[in-house]
Formats: C-alpha cells, sequence, structure tokens
C-alpha cells in the first residue's frame, strides 16, 4: 500500500522538517498553501524551499495552488473566528467547484508524494482533507501526517 504524507511547516526547525521527509522517503513535495512567498515562512519560502528540498534531500517540489483555499475562505476560518465545519463544507463546495480532484495529474501521486502547508498539525488543516479526499478516489493509498 503507498502512502500520501502531509506536513506544515510550523513549528519546525528546517533540520526536523528535512529529516522528517527523508526518514519517509518523501521523492515529491506537493506545496497547497495559498501564499508560498511570504517573508514569514524562513526556510519555506516557495523558491529556498524548492532549492532546500532538491538540494538537500532530492526531493522535487510542485507548487499545485487549485487546491488551496481562496483567501476569503481562510480568512473566514482563521481571522473571523469561523468553525471548522463551515471551513470543511466550504472548502469541499470550493474543490467541487473548481474540478480540482478531477484535473489533479495523478502522476503527482507517485514517488512519495506529501502534501505542505503551513500548519503545525493535521487536525484542521486543509492538507488532511486534499489528502484524504484523494486517497479516497484511489485505492491502495493510505493517508501520512509527519508531525
Amino acid at each position: 500500500m503507498s502512502a500520501i504524507y502531509t506536513i506544515g511547516f510550523t513549528r519546525k526547525t528546517a533540520e526536523v522538517f528535512f529529516t522528517l521527509l527523508g526518514e519517509a522517503g518523501v521523492e515529491r513535495l506537493v506545496d497547497i498553501r495559498l501564499h508560498n512567498r511570504s517573508q514569514l515562512a524562513g526556510f519555506a519560502k516557495r523558491d529556498d524551499l524548492a532549492w532546500f528540498a532538491r538540494e538537500l534531500a532530492g526531493i522535487e517540489y510542485v507548487h499545485v495552488p487549485d487546491l488551496a483555499p481562496t483567501q476569503e475562505l481562510f480568512d473566514a476560518f482563521k481571522k473571523h473566528g469561523g468553525s471548522w465545519e463551515a471551513y470543511k463544507q466550504g472548502f469541499a463546495a470550493l474543490m467541487d467547484e473548481r474540478g480540482a480532484y478531477e484535473a489533479f495529474d495523478p502522476e503527482l501521486l507517485r514517488r512519495n508524494p506529501c502534501f505542505l502547508c503551513s500548519e503545525a498539525s493535521p487536525e484542521r488543516c486543509h492538507r488532511r482533507l486534499v489528502a484524504e479526499a484523494l486517497a479516497g478516489r484511489q485505492s491502495g493509498l493510505r493517508v501520512v501526517h509527519l508531525e
């Protein structure tokens, strides 16, 4: 059985982050963040992360923004205290509206992929929703959260 991994970079040093990826055998880092160029991202800023992944760990970096929430959906949950259930429903509707899962390149699920976002844990994070949705569409895939 193959795995889809997920990871968040918040509250992790670069050493811990890349050690987790390496120990899991991740070969492709799939960035599904809405904002991946923020100065606040530290080592996980898009261009730096792509370089570190490739040069330090031999991991391919891919950005798939169609699997990110909209700013409005994100703000309703994070900034305005919306419920997790409302966020999940809104995110599912957004993915359906975009046809994101149908348009997702299944090739990206090969080579031990890991879905990346900023949240420290997967419990209330869209990376978990994405990984579970994609695993549910292809038999033989399980979701593993790297923490």
